[in-house]
Formats: structure tokens, C-alpha cells, sequence
């Protein structure tokens, strides 16, 4: 079965190279988004410059066919009067078209070919660019915004960027040289049939632009529809578990159908339009090449104009009327260009919230002390709330810290502080005294392990989800990390052990299972300051307590800190913390604050009484 990542991965690109690839062609806002991308396109001049090259001999060459075709015709009038050697010109000319066909074919084949490989290589510098951006927002973005609307960004808006050079660059010139040449070749050979032949043209190219800029509007609209689909069938297929519990399948297809019946309204409005521009422009075409046929043949049968000649206008008209068509096609390209490009570009312009600043230099790890100094923070989505106020304590290496604290007091907040997911509002957070905010955040997060409560799992064995953060570990450093996680004995019972598929989000474990995992994989990084956020929430008091044995030595050299609800937990910290409304209420070891007899002492009593309830139901 195909592994999710390789332990051995090939090069990647460094942080900040698909960026800089994007900056490097930043052009500046007078500028505007369509030349930002035709900035990115000349960033390959071999494939564009052989792509535009193609595209003008192509054009020159279809030009040629319409002569060509209304000379084989006059010759073969020729031919059938007797002429001498008209036969001889008729197949010289039959052999002059065939070769400008098969030429015009092949530049063609070079200009499609070229032209999409183009904006392919565009697209993949672009995905990079966003896939790196992603990476590497901050937690207080993805607060705000929907995973959906990001994949949108990410695919849509970037395949419009991409189409661009095919169906936006390359049509101005393909439409300029056969709307221009064309255009003077039928009004210098004869005005007036030129002038009927070329009358289609204006109502088409209006009615093909108002259309597809109708198509246009109506297709974002339709876009905002199916990312709407795409979030509902993100969040069944997230939580079907719960809809299968709770028997909640009606309600979740009348919601999928209420939003699908909008898209296929809107789909058939597309329709109808579609079909009613086209049939416009087709009577149109087809109303102007009548009246070349009447005034032509007037011309043919006096004697004024031959058939060659008139057979020459029609196949201009035929050659021209898909041209004039794509105007619409080239308004619809350069508008939904600027559209998805202002999108793509606001998206990768995203100052950062979190990152390294300019002079930030490596942590370095001496005495491994933590310190928070009066640290007061708020999240961004909601600045005015205070979420902690003036917390204050140091730990040292060799010391666990225990925090709890009711729901909402600030608990987690002061997890996420550490390794900087976000940055403080006020005070400082220290490491060896060194603040956190003037550290790169790759030897921060390096030394710095948060295990929550949340246990992601990737889809892959349960070797390469342990060796995530050090894919080069050897199998004797993963058995560790598991035997520490007590994990590594039920590993080993599995058939295929290590090499086990743990399926998509870990749903081929248990809750339990998956957060002695996590709590495995981040051993792994052998941090300075280990962090257990409820970490062992789903574990059972006995694998609990197996886990805080072996994880004695583990914590000798480092700082721990304890987050839990639950006091069993923590109890043997060297310190507790009890966190309410974002301050420290209350401090000291586990007896110290049993003997303070306050909200700690109120919070073990509760839990205690508790335990001793579920003892004797049990019994």
C-alpha cells in the first residue's frame, strides 16, 4: 500500500524557496495582477518564446489555406475547360496546400503543447508557493478561515492563473493576427464583399464578451455554491461517526440537497445562456455568409469576380468566425485571471503573524530553564478578551509542572505559548533566558514538544507516524520512543507491527492508542521542554500510570509540564499551577494545596467522591 511520506524523502524545496521564486517577480501594485502573472510566465522565456514562435507561424500559415484553396478552385475551372496545363498548376497547388496544412498542424501541435506546458510549470511554482504558505501561518489564521476556502485558493483561483497564458496571452496574439491579416486581405481584395464578410464580426465579438462575462459572474456564484458542497460533505465524512450515533442521515442529505439544488438552478441558468449566445452568433455568421453568396454570385455570374476568389472569401469567413468567437473567450480568460490572481496573491502577500524575524538567532540550550514573566495574552480573533493576565512562574530542568484549572481558564493558551503558535500580547517567554519571539522557530519547535489532546495520525504505518519529526530515526530510537509511550508491546502483537497502516486520522485505533502514539512521536524529538496537554485523557488509569513510571527517566533531564482535568495526572508534580480566569489562583505541591484548602482542595474532594461513587455502582 502506497506510504503517505517516505522516511528517505527526496530534496524539497527549502523553506522559503517557492516563495522567493513567487517574490522574485512581484512587479508592485501600479502594475497590476495580469502583469504579476505574465511576470511568472517569462520566468520560462524557452517554452513561452517557442510557444509565441509557433503560434505566429501557425497563424501565418492558416492565412495561406484560404488563397491556396480559392486558387486550386480556379485552376480546376481550368482544367475542366481544357486548359493546358492547368492540371499541372492544380496539383502543384493541391501539393503546396497539402504541405502549409501538415505545417500549420505541427505548430499548432508545438503552440498547444508548449503553451500548456507553460502554464503547468507556472502552476507548479505557484502550488508550491501556497502549500509553503499554508505551512507556515500562524494557528491564529486557521482560527478564522475554513480548510475549504483555502483548497479553493489552492486549485481553483490557481488553475485560473494558470490557464492564463494559454487562453489570455496566446489568444491576443492568435486573434490579432488572423482578425488584422485577415481582415485587410478580404477589404484590399474587394471592399464591399469585404465588408459583408467581416459584418458578423462586430455582434459576435460583443455578444460572445457580454456572454462570457455573464458566465463569469454566474460561475463564481456557482463556485461559492460548490465550495459550500464541499464544506458540508468535508464535515459529514469528519464526523460520520456522529451522524451514524445520533441517526442523523435525512438531515444531513436535505442539507446536501438544499445547497445542490441551488448549484444545479444556477447550473441550468448557465446552460441557457450558453445556448442562446450561441445560436445568436451562429444566425448571425450565418446571415452574413447568405449575403456574400448573393452579392458574389451576382459578381461570379457577370464575370466580374471568379468562383476561386469567391470560395477564397467564404473560407476566410469560416477560418475567422471561431477566432471572433474567442473573443469572449479571451475577455472571460483576462477577467477571471484578475479575479483568481487577486485572490492567489492576496493569499501568498499574507504577512505572517508568526515568524522568524530578521536578526533571530538559534536557541541554545544551557541550563534548560523555562520562565514566563507576567505574560498577558489575547487571541487575535478576539483581541478585547483577555485569555491570560500576568502569569508568572520559572521551571527548571528535572521539574515537572502540574497545571489545571476549570474549562476556558487559559490552560492550553499557556501550551501554545512555548513553542510560539501564538505570540504573547504582553510580558515575555523565556528559555535559558533567552525570548522566545528572537528565536528561530525551527530550533524552538525542535526543542519544544506540545502532546494534545488532539492525536492527528497521519495515513501511513505506525513507524513513519512515531518518526515524523526525525523521518532518518532508527528502528531502535521508534521502539523506544513507543516502550517509553507504553505502546511498543501492542505494536509488536500486530501482525505486521510497526509496518501497520493506522488508517485515515488513526481510525484503526483507539483513543487511547492514538494518544500514546502522539505522546511516542514527540518523544521522538527529545525536547528541552515537554508539554502533555490532557495528553492522557482517553488512557486508562493503569496504562496512565505505567506511561508517568517510565517517563521518570525520560524527565530527569528536561522541563515537563503537565496540563490535565484530571488530578491523577499531576498530583506528583513538583509544582501545581491551578489556573483560573486566566491567572494563577493558587500554587504549590500536592499537599501544600490540600492543605491550603481552597479551590484545589474543592477540585480533588469533587473528583475523589467521584471515583469512590464509580467504585461502588461497579461493586
Amino acid at each position: 500500500m502506497p506510504q503517505m511520506f517516505d522516511r528517505w524523502p527526496h530534496r524539497a524545496p527549502r523553506p522559503g524557496e517557492a516563495m522567493a521564486h513567487v517574490r522574485a517577480v512581484e512587479s508592485g501594485k501600479g502594475l497590476g495582477t495580469l502583469w504579476r502573472i505574465f511576470r511568472l510566465t517569462l520566468r520560462h522565456p524557452v517554452m513561452a518564446g517557442i510557444t509565441i514562435v509557433a503560434t505566429i507561424i501557425a497563424s501565418g500559415l492558416q492565412l495561406a489555406v484560404p488563397r491556396l484553396l480559392g486558387e486550386a478552385v480556379d485552376q480546376a475551372e481550368g482544367v475542366l475547360a481544357g486548359g493546358t496545363g492547368a492540371s499541372a498548376a492544380l496539383w502543384q497547388t493541391a501539393l503546396v496546400l497539402l504541405g502549409v496544412s501538415v505545417a500549420r498542424g505541427l505548430f499548432t501541435m508545438l503552440h498547444n503543447y508548449f503553451g500548456e506546458a507553460t502554464g503547468h510549470h507556472t502552476a507548479y511554482e505557484l502550488r508550491l508557493a501556497v502549500y509553503e504558505k499554508i505551512q507556515r501561518l500562524s494557528f491564529g489564521y486557521h482560527d478564522k478561515v475554513h480548510t475549504g476556502d483555502l483548497i479553493t485558493v489552492g486549485m481553483l483561483d490557481l488553475d485560473g492563473v494558470r490557464m492564463f497564458f494559454a487562453t489570455g496571452i496566446l489568444r491576443v496574439v492568435l486573434l490579432g493576427i488572423l482578425l488584422g491579416a485577415g481582415s485587410v486581405m478580404l477589404l484590399t481584395t474587394d471592399p464591399l464583399l469585404g465588408l459583408l464578410a467581416l459584418s458578423f464580426a462586430p455582434f459576435v465579438a460583443w455578444r460572445s464578451a457580454t456572454s462570457q462575462l455573464e458566465l463569469r459572474s454566474t460561475w463564481l456564484t456557482l463556485q461559492d455554491m460548490l465550495q459550500n458542497l464541499s464544506r458540508v460533505m468535508e464535515e459529514n465524512l469528519g464526523g460520520i461517526r456522529v451522524v451514524r450515533a445520533f441517526a442523523g442521515e435525512a438531515h444531513e442529505l436535505d442539507k446536501f440537497d438544499t445547497v445542490s439544488d441551488k448549484a444545479l438552478a444556477l447550473a441550468h441558468t448557465r446552460v441557457d445562456l450558453r445556448v442562446n449566445s450561441t445560436a445568436a452568433m451562429n444566425l448571425s455568421f450565418l446571415i452574413s455568409m447568405g449575403l456574400v453568396l448573393a452579392f458574389g454570385g451576382e459578381k461570379v455570374l457577370s464575370g466580374t469576380m471568379s468562383v476561386g476568389t469567391l470560395t477564397s472569401f467564404l473560407t476566410f469567413m469560416t477560418i475567422l468566425q471561431m477566432p471572433v468567437r474567442q473573443l469572449g473567450l479571451m475577455v472571460n480568460s483576462f477577467a477571471r485571471a484578475s479575479t483568481c490572481g487577486d485572490r492567489l496573491f492576496d493569499f501568498l502577500d499574507l504577512d505572517l503573524d508568526i515568524a522568524d524575524r530578521p536578526d533571530a538567532k538559534p536557541l541554545v540550550i544551557t541550563d534548560g530553564t523555562l520562565t514566563f514573566e507576567a505574560v498577558q495574552f489575547a487571541y487575535p480573533s478576539a483581541p478585547e478578551r483577555a485569555v491570560l493576565t500576568g502569569i508568572s512562574f520559572t521551571a527548571r530542568r528535572g521539574e515537572t509542572v502540574g497545571i489545571v484549572g476549570p474549562p476556558g481558564s487559559g490552560k492550553s493558551s499557556i501550551a501554545h505559548l512555548i513553542p510560539r503558535f501564538y505570540d504573547v500580547t504582553g510580558g515575555r517567554v523565556l528559555i535559558d533566558g533567552q525570548d522566545v519571539r528572537t528565536l528561530t522557530l525551527d530550533t524552538l519547535r525542535q526543542a519544544v514538544a506540545v502532546v494534545q489532546q488532539d492525536s492527528f495520525l497521519f495515513t501511513t504505518n505506525i513507524e513513519n507516524n512515531i518518526a515524523y519529526g526525525d523521518p532518518w530515526a532508527k528502528e531502535q530510537q521508534i521502539a523506544r520512543s513507543a516502550e517509553f509511550a507504553q505502546l511498543h508491546n501492542y505494536v509488536m502483537g500486530l501482525p505486521t507491527g510497526y509496518q501497520t497502516i493506522v488508517g485515515e486520522r488513526g481510525v484503526s485505533l483507539s483513543g487511547g492508542q492514538r494518544q500514546r502514539l502522539n505522546i511516542a512521536r514527540a518523544l521522538m524529538l527529545d525536547p528541552a521542554v515537554m508539554v502533555f496537554d490532557d495528553s492522557t485523557a482517553a488512557v486508562d488509569a493503569g496504562t496512565e500510570q505505567r506511561i508517568r513510571q517510565s517517563m521518570k527517566q525520560f524527565a530527569a533531564n528536561r522541563v515537563t509540564l503537565i496540563i490535565s482535568h484530571r488530578l491523577s495526572s499531576l498530583m506528583h508534580a513538583n509544582r501545581i499551577l491551578f489556573v483560573e480566569g486566566g491567572a494563577i489562583a493558587e500554587e504549590g505541591t500536592h499537599a501544600q494545596l490540600l492543605a491550603l484548602g481552597g479551590r484545589y482542595r474543592a477540585l480533588y474532594d469533587l473528583q475523589s467522591r467521584a471515583s469512590e461513587d464509580q467504585s461502588e455502582a461497579a461493586e
